[in-house]
């Protein structure tokens, strides 16, 4: 289970990068929400689009670790597909508002990672997730999600344990899909070994979820070559 304080500061921070998600994206006009993202192919309605489906769709890892019953979070690839093209069509106050509803409905989901677990962890398209992490993977989906809107709001906005559920996200993915041994060092005093960990790369936080999640090297040090990184 998740101890109260826990559940408290989680799911505040939560509702605070949700939050300035919201207020981003109800600024954006119509041209601006068919503009391209920082994820290759979409746009930044479908980027909502992705986060209102997503944000229903974890509620089954909720249901998998309170009851003990394995989820599908969808039928097929193509499936998640189609409901996120079919969202990101909606007309652009419609979009806003699933994305709002989807993140209360979310948000009121999670109370009840209050009581027993049946089981630990719990698995997303290959990924191994404590299933008292389930929160904070939907806090590492808003904070990178915000950013691949490419607006003037930048990760170094998000709290500093966002950043640090975003880095661990992300670090997730790239041991599921085999990425290049590396050592992951932070400024702020954090460390992943991913594979045999040969290649040491520093950064901040900030740095590290641009370049794991996006290939953005700028502030990215390395003791050697960066590697091609798988796709997140």
């Amino acid at each position: 289970m998740i101890t109260s304080t826990r559940l408290h500061s989680d799911l505040s921070r939560l509702r605070r990068e949700t939050s300035m998600m919201l207020a981003t994206i109800e600024t954006l006009s119509d041209d601006e929400m068919t503009a391209p993202s920082l994820c290759e192919n979409w746009s930044r309605a479908d980027v909502i689009a992705h986060l209102a489906s997503n944000g229903r769709t974890l509620v089954k890892l909720i249901d998998w670790a309170t009851t003990g019953t394995e989820q599908q979070l969808y039928a097929s690839p193509e499936a998640r597909n189609e409901e996120i093209a079919a969202l990101a069509a909606l007309p652009r106050v419609e979009l806003v508002e699933n994305f709002r509803q989807a993140a209360e409905y979310f948000a009121e989901q999670t109370e009840r990672l209050s009581g027993d677990l049946a089981v630990d962890e719990v698995n997303l398209h290959g990924k191994i997730i404590p299933a008292t992490s389930i929160i904070a993977l939907r806090i590492a989906e808003i904070v990178v999600h915000h950013h691949d809107l490419d607006t003037a709001w930048t990760i170094e906005e998000a709290d500093p344990d966002s950043q640090l559920n975003a880095v661990e996200a992300a670090v997730r993915t790239m041991r599921a899909k085999d990425a290049p041994g590396m050592t992951l060092l932070t400024e702020e005093g954090d460390e992943w070994v991913i594979g045999n960990g040969d290649l040491r790369v520093r950064s901040d936080r900030e740095g590290l979820i641009e370049w794991l999640a996006r290939g953005q090297v700028r502030y990215i040090e390395a003791d050697g070559r960066l590697p091609v990184l798988p796709t997140w």
